[in-house]
């Protein structure tokens, strides 16, 4: 697994929708424990870089390349250092305390690409908000759950060929 893929999907899948109503995780104390979880302090000044970064990489994900001036202007405080070890050069992600999870998040971002391409991606069903990193052999995931979206999406399919059995073809 790569370093920080679960705080990059905890990140994207931090603004759910319930009933189509978008909800906000990273405010308040969800938010908070969010960013703690993963070493932050959650104050409100990480927490709207993350919101920032998480928006932003919705719609780099979802195909709008707009987003990219908004996360460079996030990163253009953050760079990452060398540090010899005596196993090998390591390198440390240097950032002010309040952008450094968002830093993470889009550094986990870039390594999925690198190493996984085209296997971040969102949910196939259009009235979620959820992403998913696919690790399966084919490459072929499209819900973020198999038991809530790909049961829902899969029950439709079956109900609008029951309704008309002429659409099979």
């Amino acid at each position: 697994m790569i370093e920080d893929e679960k705080l990059l999907l905890d990140v994207l899948n931090s603004a759910p929708r319930d009933g189509g109503e978008p909800l906000e995780y990273l405010h308040g104390q969800r938010g908070v424990a969010l960013a703690r979880a993963y070493g932050g302090s959650g104050d409100d000044p990480e927490l709207r870089h993350l919101r920032i970064a998480r928006d932003r990489l919705q719609d780099l994900i979802r195909g709008s390349e707009t987003a990219t001036k908004s996360l460079q202007a996030l990163m253009s405080e953050a760079s990452m250092r060398a540090e010899v070890t005596p196993h090998g050069v390591e390198w440390k992600l240097s950032a002010p305390p309040d952008v450094r999870l968002a830093a993470r998040v889009l550094q986990a971002w870039s390594q999925v690409n690198e190493h996984l391409p085209g296997r971040l991606r969102a949910c196939a069903n259009t009235e979620c908000n959820l992403y998913l990193i696919d690790h399966t052999r084919p490459g072929t995931a499209k819900w973020c759950s198999m038991a809530t979206c790909g049961n829902r999406m899969k029950a439709r399919a079956h109900a609008a060929r029951t309704r008309n059995p002429k659409s099979r073809n």
